[in-house]
C-alpha cells in the first residue's frame, strides 16, 4: 500500500512538473510571425531654423543649401526613429506622441519594405499616445488585448526598431503594474524586463496570443540604453484615446470636479477608514457637488471598482464616459454611503486665486496666522473671504516638521471651521503636546488635509 501511495505521489509530482514546463514557451517564433505584418517602422524629419554665420552668406548664394542638401538656407534637419502598429486595415496606426511630435515629415515603412508618407490624426500629450494614418486600405491590423488581464510574471514580447534595427523581437515578463514615473497626470505604466531601447518607442508589447497589451514608451537607464526596466502604456487606456481621436477628433475625459489626495496613517485614523482616496476639495457646480460628494469624504469604490490610491481614482474617472451615472461608495463620518454621480467632461478647471493681517497668540503648533478679508483675499490667491493665512512657521516646530508652509490658508482644524484669527486661537489653545491635529489648508489653488501628532 505504501509503495502504491508513493507511486501515486510520484505520478502527481511528475504531472505537476510537466504542467509547469509546458507553461514556458519553447519558442516565441509563432507570436513574432503573427504580429510581424502589423508592426511598422516610423522615421521623422523636423526642419529647424538657425542663424547662419556671415561667412557663409558671403560665399554661398540663396539656393546653394537647397540644391545640394535639400534644405533651405539657414535650416537643418533633425531625424528620429520609432515604432508603431497598425490598428485598422485602412491605415490607422498607433504610436507615441514623442515619436511624431513636431515632425514636418513622417515616413512609415511596413514589414515588406513598402514606404508611405503619414499624417498625424491626433495626439494626447498627457498619456503620450498618437494616432497617425497612411493612404492604404489593405493592411493587417494587430489584435488589441485586455491589459487588465495581464498579471505580474506573465510572458510578454516587445517588438520594434531599437537603434533603427527593424522588426527586433525581445522577450521578458511583466515586472510590475501601475507604475508612476512622473511622465504625466495619468501615469499607470506596465513595467517589463523585455529589452526596450531607443527606437522601440511606440511599438507593441504583446502577450503570448499576439495581442497588444501595451505601447512601449519609456526606459529607466543611467546609460541611455537597456538596463532591465522598461515601461508601456496599458492598451486599455490607449484604446479609448484612439477611439476618441478617430471618432471625435479629440480626447474626451470624464470629470468629477474634486481635489483628491492619498490617506496617510494619521488621516486614515482621523477619518475612521483603513484605505481609500480622500476628497480634499469639491468645486462649485461640479458633478461631484451635484452628486452629493463632500469635502472630507473618503472614496472606497468608483463605478464598482475599488480604489486605494489617488492615481487609480483619477484614471478611472478619466476613462469614464461623459454623462454616465456611476455609483460612488464613500465613507463619511465613519458611515458608508452609496452616491449616484453623473460625470462631466474634463475641461480647464477653475483656477483659484491665494491672503494677511493681525497675528495669533503663541501656540504649541509653531505657526503665526493672520485674517483673510474680502479686501485682501486676492492678495493671497483665494476667493474665500474667511479662514486664516499662515504668516510664519517656526523652524523645528510641529507645523514645520509636518509640511505646513508660509502662505497656506487654514480653513479647518480638527473638523472645526476656522473663519478668523479668533477661531484659530481658541482651538489652537486646546491643542497640547502629544495630541493629534488635522488641518484643512488651501495651497496653490487646491485643498489639502495634513494630519500629525504634536510632539
Amino acid at each position: 500500500m505504501k509503495k502504491l501511495n508513493f507511486l501515486v505521489l510520484g505520478i502527481f509530482f511528475a504531472l505537476s512538473l510537466f504542467a509547469e514546463v509546458k507553461m514556458i514557451p519553447a519558442s516565441f517564433k509563432d507570436v513574432a510571425e503573427k504580429v510581424k505584418p502589423s508592426v511598422v517602422n516610423i522615421s521623422t524629419v523636423q526642419v529647424l531654423k538657425q542663424n547662419m554665420d556671415p561667412f557663409y552668406d558671403e560665399f554661398f548664394n540663396d539656393d546653394f543649401f537647397e540644391r545640394f542638401f535639400g534644405i533651405p538656407k539657414g535650416s537643418f534637419k533633425r531625424t528620429s526613429l520609432g515604432t508603431g502598429f497598425i490598428v485598422d486595415k485602412n491605415g490607422y496606426i498607433m504610436t507615441n506622441n514623442h515619436v511624431v511630435e513636431k515632425a514636418d515629415e513622417i515616413t512609415v515603412k511596413l514589414y515588406n519594405q513598402k514606404e508611405y508618407k503619414a499624417k498625424i490624426i491626433g495626439v494626447d500629450k498627457e498619456t503620450d499616445v498618437a494616432v497617425i494614418k497612411i493612404n492604404e486600405n489593405n493592411l493587417t491590423p494587430i489584435n488589441l488585448g485586455d491589459s487588465d488581464k495581464i498579471d505580474v510574471g506573465d510572458w510578454v514580447i516587445a517588438i520594434g526598431s531599437p537603434f533603427g534595427l527593424e522588426q527586433s523581437v525581445t522577450q521578458g515578463i511583466i515586472s510590475a503594474k501601475g507604475r508612476v514615473i512622473g511622465a504625466g497626470p495619468y501615469d499607470n505604466f506596465l513595467q517589463t524586463d523585455a529589452a526596450i531601447n531607443p527606437g522601440n518607442s511606440g511599438g507593441p508589447l504583446v502577450n503570448l496570443n499576439g495581442e497588444v497589451i501595451g505601447i512601449n514608451t519609456a526606459i529607466t537607464s543611467r546609460s541611455g540604453g537597456y538596463e532591465g526596466v522598461g515601461f508601456a502604456i496599458p492598451i486599455n487606456m490607449a484604446k479609448k484615446i484612439y477611439e476618441d481621436i478617430v471618432t471625435k477628433g479629440k480626447v474626451i475625459r470624464g470629470w468629477l470636479g474634486v481635489g483628491i489626495q492619498e490617506l496617510t496613517p494619521e488621516l486614515a485614523k482621523h477619518f475612521k477608514v483603513k484605505e481609500g482616496v480622500l476628497i480634499s476639495q469639491v468645486f462649485k457646480g461640479s458633478p461631484a457637488e451635484k452628486g452629493g460628494i463632500k469635502r472630507g469624504d473618503v472614496v472606497l469604490e468608483f463605478d464598482g471598482k475599488k480604489v486605494s490610491n489617488y492615481r487609480e481614482l483619477q484614471n478611472l474617472v478619466a476613462q469614464t464616459p461623459v454623462n454616465k451615472i456611476v455609483k460612488v461608495k464613500i465613507v463619511r463620518n465613519g458611515q458608508e454611503k452609496l452616491l449616484d454621480v453623473k460625470t462631466g467632461e474634463r475641461n480647464i478647471e477653475k483656477v483659484y486665486e491665494p491672503a494677511e493681517v493681525e497675528s495669533t497668540k503663541e501656540n504649541d503648533l509653531g505657526i503665526v496666522v493672520g485674517n483673510i478679508t474680502p479686501d485682501n483675499n486676492s492678495q493671497y490667491g483665494t476667493t474665500s473671504e474667511s479662514g486664516v493665512v499662515v504668516l510664519n512657521v517656526l523652524p523645528g516646530s510641529p507645523a514645520d516638521d509636518n509640511g505646513i508652509m508660509r502662505g497656506d490658508i487654514i480653513h479647518e482644524v480638527n473638523g472645526v471651521e476656522i473663519k478668523n484669527v479668533e477661531d484659530f486661537n481658541k482651538i489652537a489653545s486646546r491643542i497640547k503636546k502629544n495630541s493629534e491635529v488635522v488641518f484643512l489648508i488651501e495651497r496653490s489653488n487646491a485643498m489639502l488635509y495634513i494630519a500629525f501628532k504634536v510632539k
